[in-house]
């Protein structure tokens, strides 16, 4: 193959797309797939999801088609920890948690009542608060934007979405303004609990 004018460019805006984070915010999303696991943690269910409205409409997958690395993963998706039923108090935020993301499906679906089956949620609406997070991994401070909670698709229409405070992990020592990309860290399902989705 013969090559083309202006390839390095390319490569490097290709590259530079492929590293944009997502701002901070409330985005409609729409769930591209849904898969239930049993892991050491606990039971949870994996969403993948892209954004389905506004500026960053499918901001996901030009993310993906943007990455020219072979070990490339979608990195649109989050965790619903499904409660243990045991009683306790972290079980008891659990249940508050999975109970706001299956209301905020209901309310972002006309005619949608959740049954108890997770798999239903694909190709559905819901709306996602983001926020972010400042990690140090080898020595670099890292800030992240992952999903935190859901709300109704029309409360991020309406721009009346809360937002989600900064958090600090693993010996962050940055500030909330920090705007250095995540490398593939941004919203990785964490090292050791289960293989990424098959994207």
């Amino acid at each position: 193959m013969k090559s083309f004018n202006d390839y390095d460019k390319a490569k490097k805006e290709a590259q530079a797309s492929a590293m944009t984070k997502l701002p901070a915010g409330a985005y409609v999303c729409k769930i591209k797939d849904v898969r239930y696991e049993t892991t050491d943690y606990g039971d949870r269910i994996v969403l993948a999801f892209d954004i389905a409205e506004g500026e960053y409409k499918d901001f996901f997958q030009k993310q993906f088609e943007a990455n020219t690395s072979e070990d490339k993963k979608w990195k649109g998706k989050t965790n619903i920890f499904v409660p243990k039923d045991d009683g306790s108090e972290k079980d008891s935020y659990t249940k508050k948690s999975f109970a706001s993301w299956t209301d905020s499906f209901e309310k972002s679906n006309s005619g949608y009542k959740w049954d108890w089956d997770e798999n239903k949620w694909k190709n559905k609406l819901v709306g996602i608060v983001f926020g972010e997070t400042g990690t140090n991994i080898e020595g670099k401070d890292i800030v992240y934007t992952e999903a935190r909670f859901a709300v109704a698709a029309d409360v991020v229409r309406s721009g009346k979405a809360p937002s989600a405070k900064f958090k600090a992990r693993d010996g962050y020592n940055g500030t909330a303004s920090a705007s250095k990309p995540a490398d593939d860290k941004f919203m990785t399902i964490p090292a050791g609990q289960a293989e990424e989705l098959p994207f």
